[in-house]
């Protein structure tokens, strides 16, 4: 069982791996996919704008009539093209972007832009730029830039004799444009795979609590077939000896037979009634008749129950009920079953050849009585200190069956506590002994 658990949490894990890699791979390439889109959507709106804008140029310059007809500088203004940057102002260019840009599913779309001049040098000067156009331009990392020529209609005057135009355009932070047009698909991805990594720990933890279940089940079921062997054998030898013809005649060992077949018989009943009360209690199906308990009343009863068998140990049990008010409000039978579990416990795991010492304290603290049974018996480790409540639990002991019970005690205990709205906390170091202290609220005057 172990090992197909352990295959199957291996295949699973390498499924998830997988499915994760596949889903990143997914979303970079339709980041990808999108920037390039973007990018021709971009360079497309370019040329649109670019060709719109070209189609003015070749025109000339009207020539200034007050200027000699023979003046050199009323001939060249007359043969002198006017450049796009001239004709257009920034707002005019920006809106043909913005229609463009429209026409392209570019909507909402940052840009800048830019209109820069040649002369017969090679020297470059921007007529018209918008007003962060520069630094746009200037980072090339972030930024994604894309440049279009402006030249004169075929045909026209000024084709040859205009200088020669690029414009400019800038998209910035492309990526983050990216992403922001992806957010959609990009978040329900990363849902969908939050949900598979949910899906998958439920799964494992399903598979570890069902494994717990049937460790708890198999211990279950051991405990309870020891505890029942010992009464049934015990009866069934009783039985037989009664059947003997001396026992027969003797009705005072006839008496001690029966007796001992009633104990025994007593004994497995208050086992089921363990059993039963504790499924009650779990389903919350026990009304808890609640009614003002003196606790110091119920310690003292609880402690003279134990008295022979902590003379037959040579233990002892010291009392410090220091609490000034002991009055709460509470089901005393169940209250004193819980404070009986506890001692009963301390006085079970005892040590070997170790007289058990037992000490019950009591104390009032911020409106709470508060109890504490300390032992100096065989102690808890830490992970047995964590699921000491736990039902049917109990510390494995190997194949060694030398202390009673179904494990059921102290989850009846913290059961019993929670419903009187209290709080109980175990502290154990193993080899020194146990303490369990129990916060309890007293009687509202």
């Amino acid at each position: 069982m172990k090992r197909i658990f352990t295959i199957i949490t291996v295949l699973i894990s390498l499924s998830l791996i997988g499915l994760i890699l596949i889903q990143v791979s997914w979303i970079n390439n339709m980041v990808l996919l999108r920037q390039e889109q973007i990018k021709h959507s971009v360079e497309e709106s370019t040329k649109m704008v670019g060709n719109e804008l070209a189609q003015h140029k070749g025109s000339y310059a009207p020539g200034n009539t007050k200027r000699g007809l023979l003046s050199d500088e009323f001939t060249l203004e007359l043969f002198k093209p006017i450049t796009v940057g001239q004709r257009f102002d920034v707002e005019e260019v920006r809106k043909k972007f913005v229609r463009a840009f429209q026409q392209n599913n570019l909507r909402k779309v940052q840009f800048e832009f830019g209109i820069a001049s040649f002369d017969r040098l090679g020297n470059n000067v921007f007529e018209k730029i918008s007003p962060n156009f520069i630094a746009a331009y200037e980072d090339t990392l972030n930024n994604f830039s894309y440049n279009w020529g402006l030249e004169a209609m075929s045909g026209t005057a000024g084709e040859n004799l205009g200088v020669n135009e690029v414009l400019f355009v800038v998209i910035p932070d492309i990526k983050s444009l990216v992403l922001k047009d992806l957010r959609w698909r990009i978040g329900a991805s990363i849902l969908f795979t939050i949900i598979i990594i949910a899906a998958f720990y439920l799964t494992v933890r399903t598979m570890l609590r069902q494994k717990k279940l049937g460790e708890i089940k198999n211990d279950f079921i051991n405990n309870m077939t020891h505890e029942f062997k010992t009464p049934i054998a015990t009866i069934s030898l009783a039985v037989d000896a009664m059947r003997n013809e001396k026992v027969i005649s003797d009705r005072q060992k006839l008496g001690y037979f029966s007796g001992i077949i009633k104990e025994e018989n007593q004994r497995m009943n208050r086992q089921v009634e363990t059993i039963l009360k504790a499924s009650q209690l779990e389903k919350q199906e026990v009304e808890l008749n609640l009614k003002p308990v003196h606790v110091h009343e119920v310690i003292k009863d609880v402690v003279d129950n134990f008295a022979l068998q902590l003379e037959s140990k040579s233990g002892k049990v010291e009392l410090a009920l220091d609490a000034s008010n002991d009055l709460i409000e509470a089901d005393e039978v169940h209250f004193s079953n819980l404070v009986n579990n506890l001692v009963d416990n301390a006085v079970k795991y005892a040590k070997d050849n170790v007289p058990p010492s037992i000490r019950l304290s009591t104390q009032n603290l911020n409106k709470h009585f508060t109890l504490r049974i300390e032992d100096n018996g065989i102690g808890m480790n830490r992970d047995t200190v964590k699921r000491i409540f736990e039902r049917f639990y109990r510390a494995h002991t190997g194949n060694v069956h030398n202390v009673k019970g179904f494990g059921l005690g102290l989850s009846y205990v913290k059961t019993v506590v929670e419903a009187h709205h209290g709080e109980i906390r175990a502290e154990s170091t193993l080899g020194k002994g146990s303490t369990f202290t129990m916060d309890l609220p007293l009687k509202r005057e």
